[in-house]
């Protein structure tokens, strides 16, 4: 039982029913990988009691941690999932499944990375949970990758660069995505990891000194201006990242102003504005390096205030200035909203899907509505501008003018998507309750504008079907065939809507 304090110490303090779930889930473990052992040698459970350990470190639910502890059990145990739900309940033998599942996907190389991308995202496309165990999973394989044999190694690696820690950054979860992408750095390209560890030790020495006085100095700066409540500390760039950022750079590090960068933690977004102005006070700050991702967060929700400035002996620095809510988002990203959501005792037992469902305008209850209106609810409604991202985040915001709809665009990115394969298995990515139509427009103008029929997993469908995760869709046109005003009141992206009201008016001139 020694490794299971170990995960109980990370969930703080459990009811006892929570105490007890997980330690019977850890015997079950136990005893279902008896026996097996990792490539380092280690008992199989080792590996899941680190998952476990780091879904608990997370703030996950002691449900989440159980099945962290289970999710090998179907795999790699031959436990069958009925057994599962009668121990441990229905929605841990959900999760567990939905694990088992993204183990089945395969990685096929470089050039099929988003396909898998794709996919990995239509498989989870019911629960984030399944994803965050999925992702503490492949970061403790990563730990041990070195015990793994030689010839596995690489390939592990760049389907951890190329799918895991690009879901890791999609979903805002900074922590995770550096550390999968330094971990992957090595195996991947190490004549590249070595120059680049290189570069980073003779250039982070100078700037953490730096940073340390800059620092010391803006602490007093700030005291005076009678800002007490905030702390600083510096941020280190993945060796990954700076690597990336040096191809485009053209290998020289003094273009990179963020090697490393001071970070302010203030109360609230007010004063991150008004530390923002005392720092370019203080500080030259360069031209066109303030960036305001408070006001226009990027499209996985991280938000901050940057601003790059001469430290004032001969170097550059970039300060970010953050509230603490801000920084614990930027670092754990959708696991934070996850956790939060699961912790809600307005939640009942029994409703797995309610966090998901209390996100969505319309599903979640009354109560909930009410409690989010009267600010009883802590809620981000920051707008995405017009340079927020993706077409598909803009997509969901263009015609959405309810602040809790655009709340949803940073908390929840699946259950506003659905992922359909075209016959010849590319992926089309549209917004959810999307009709063959949003589908013919996104492959090609001209075939929106001719669509005679559709087939949705091999059945002809009327043009109004919603689409689901996984459907493939096969549109059949005829020149004669021309979009009527009726499309207008199925269509769901701005881009159908424009082409058909563009078609509408060349036919009634």
């Amino acid at each position: 039982m020694e490794g299971v304090k170990e995960v109980l110490e990370k969930m703080g303090v459990p009811s006892k029913e929570d105490l007890a779930l997980v330690e019977k889930a850890y015997e079950f473990a136990a005893r279902a990988h008896e026996g097996q052992k990792r490539f380092s040698g280690d008992p199989y459970v080792t590996h899941v009691v680190e998952t476990a350990r780091g879904l608990a470190g997370m703030g996950m639910s002691a449900r989440v941690v159980v099945a962290g502890l289970l999710h090998d059990t179907i795999e790699d145990a031959s436990v069958d999932p009925k057994v599962l739900e009668k121990e441990f309940g229905k929605e841990v033998r959900f999760m567990v499944e939905g694990v088992t599942k993204l183990g089945r996907l395969k990685y096929r190389g470089a050039e099929r990375h988003r396909e898998s991308l794709r996919k990995l995202l239509v498989a989870t496309g019911q629960d984030a949970r399944v994803l965050i165990i999925k992702l503490m999973d492949r970061l403790h394989n990563m730990r041990t990758l070195k015990f793994v044999p030689e010839h596995k190694r690489k390939r592990i690696a760049l389907e951890t660069l190329e799918i895991y820690a690009a879901i890791a950054h999609r979903l805002g979860m900074g922590l995770v995505r550096r550390e999968l992408e330094d971990l992957a750095f090595e195996y991947a390209f190490p004549e590249e990891y070595a120059q680049t560890k290189k570069i980073m030790t003779s250039a982070s020495k100078t700037t953490l000194e730096r940073l340390k006085k800059m620092s010391r100095a803006l602490q007093k700066d700030l005291a005076k201006e009678g800002i007490k409540d905030f702390h600083t500390d510096y941020r280190i760039k993945g060796l990954y990242s700076l690597w990336r950022k040096l191809q485009r750079k053209e290998g020289d590090v003094e273009k990179i102003y963020d090697v490393a960068a001071l970070r302010i933690i203030v109360p609230d977004v007010a004063t991150c504005y008004r530390v923002l102005g005392i720092v370019n006070q203080q500080y030259q700050p360069l031209p066109n390096k303030i960036k305001d991702y408070i006001a226009f967060p990027k499209p996985n929700g991280y938000q901050s205030l940057h601003t790059t400035v001469f430290s004032g002996d001969g170097g550059i620095v970039e300060v970010q200035i953050r509230t603490q809510q801000m920084h614990t988002e930027a670092e754990y990203g959708i696991a934070a909203h996850v956790s939060y959501k699961e912790g809600d005792k307005r939640l009942g037992a029994g409703s797995s899907f309610d966090w998901i469902k209390s996100l969505i305008p319309g599903l979640g209850s009354a109560r909930q509505v009410a409690a989010e209106k009267s600010g009883k609810v802590e809620l981000n409604r920051s707008r995405y501008g017009a340079q927020g991202g993706p077409e598909w985040l803009e997509e969901l915001g263009e015609e959405a003018e309810d602040p809790d709809f655009e709340m949803t665009l940073r908390t929840d990115l699946f259950t506003h998507r659905v992922f359909v394969f075209t016959p010849t298995g590319d992926v089309v990515d549209l917004p959810v309750d999307s009709s063959p139509v949003d589908f013919a427009y996104a492959i090609h103008s001209d075939i929106g504008d001719h669509i005679a029929g559709v087939k949705v997993n091999g059945k002809m469908v009327p043009l109004d079907t919603r689409l689901k995760n996984g459907d493939i869709v096969e549109i059949v046109t005829k020149k004669s065939a021309v979009p009527t005003h009726k499309w207008l009141d199925f269509a769901k992206t701005t881009l159908a809507r424009r082409h058909i009201r563009l078609a509408l008016d060349k036919h009634k001139k």
